[in-house]
């Protein structure tokens, strides 16, 4: 299961966004998780992508031709994310008050 690569809290979310590299286990499960690749994730550039949309945008006469918009939204990836791993946190709980009870 690839939950106990992720991240548990905002001060390790934060340390991941600001290292200049993560281990290749870590963008697997965030990647697998978010729904692209690695190569997504590592290719990423703001500029690429504000370029895609100032092409779109003003590309008026072959505005038909491009085909870049966004499959996903990155913040509802973000949402089911976390929201995934809530219910694993309350799942383990679950576990545990079973096993509590059974003693």
């Amino acid at each position: 299961m690839y939950f106990c690569f992720l991240p548990k809290s905002r001060r390790t979310v934060s340390a991941i966004e600001n290292s200049e590299t993560i281990d290749d286990e870590k963008l697997q499960a965030i990647a697998k998780i978010l729904g692209v690749t690695v190569e997504g994730i590592k290719n990423f550039s703001e500029e690429a992508v504000l370029n895609i949309i100032g092409n779109t945008i003003n590309n008026h006469d072959n505005a038909s031709s491009f085909n870049y918009s966004c499959s996903f939204n990155p913040l509802d990836k973000m949402v089911e994310l976390f929201e995934r791993l809530v219910q694993a946190e309350k799942d383990k709980v679950e576990y545990l008050e079973k096993l509590l009870k059974g003693k």
